[in-house]
């Protein structure tokens, strides 16, 4: 699934979003390419549950796509 998420801008971001989608799914993958306000997830969880996860570590996220 591909997100759009919010505010982030450097390294420390990149892991908190990281950390946040694996605290749901430990085994997704995850592509963080904050330049373009963009977070590729491959995942099992339910989309809802990965953008609650990331908006709770303080970045807005929606599902793009």
């Amino acid at each position: 699934m591909l997100l759009k998420v919010d505010g982030m801008t450097c390294g420390h971001c990149v892991a908190a979003v990281t950390r946040a989608v694996q605290a749901v799914d430990a085994a997704a993958e995850v592509a963080v390419a904050p330049e373009m306000d963009r977070v590729e997830v491959r995942t099992t969880a339910a989309p809802a549950a990965i953008t609650e996860a990331v908006a709770e570590a303080g970045y807005p996220a929606e599902v793009v796509g």
